[in-house]
């Protein structure tokens, strides 16, 4: 899907369309999901899915759009990460923050942590708005190519890169051999790349 098509679904969803909003939101699940799970703490991950966040975020932003004052498709974005944001640390202070703290133990993964990524999924509010724009629809491009990939070729690649786990780290959460982990790492580079190869030959980039 193009930007121009989701901004026509945008347009028509602030006129009171709710399955314009619906269909736009969907689109933009793979890239919330992504950045849901570098936002979670990692003693959560246990109890909360980044999928209930996601979803609990696609719900409020259905209650929440009349009080939606943009109207541009990067404005939407930057609305939902905010949305996310808020739900992420809502959970973090329902189930971390209320109990009993060791500051010795805890290591915080909140949504200001800076961690390595395939691209920054949140762009930052000093740059351009042009620049925001194209980084938002970059981010998003990128996600839903993610989701297209194997499982297990997705997850190595969120654990590596979004993570930034070691090897290692990575060998260990996924019960494989580091050398399995990264032939997983390379597969799923090179299909990321052929499939980038292929949308820009078709000109189908921006989704």
């Amino acid at each position: 899907m193009n930007r121009t098509r989701h901004q026509e679904l945008l347009n028509e969803a602030i006129a009171g369309n709710a399955e314009s909003l619906g269909e736009l939101l969907e689109d933009y699940r793979a890239y919330l999901m992504v950045l849901a799970q570098r936002y979670l703490d990692t003693r959560l991950r246990g109890r909360l899915d980044a999928a209930d966040v996601v979803q609990v975020t696609f719900l409020e932003a259905q209650r929440d759009l009349p009080s939606f004052r943009g109207h541009h498709i990067e404005e939407l974005l930057g609305w939902l990460r905010h949305i996310l944001r808020n739900n992420v640390s809502s959970a973090h202070q329902k189930h971390i923050y209320t109990q009993k703290r060791s500051a010795g133990r805890e290591v915080s993964n909140s949504p200001t942590d800076s961690r390595p990524a395939i691209t920054d999924l949140a762009p930052s509010e000093t740059t351009s708005p042009s620049q925001r724009m194209m980084r938002d629809e970059a981010a998003v491009y990128l996600a839903n190519c993610l989701q297209e990939l194997p499982e297990t070729q997705r997850e190595a690649l969120r654990l590596r890169y979004v993570e930034g786990c070691s090897l290692k780290q990575i060998s260990e959460s996924m019960e494989k051999t580091e050398m399995a982990v990264a032939g997983l790492l390379k597969r799923g580079l090179q299909a990321l790349r052929n499939r980038m190869i292929s949308d820009s030959s078709t000109g189908g980039s921006a989704r």
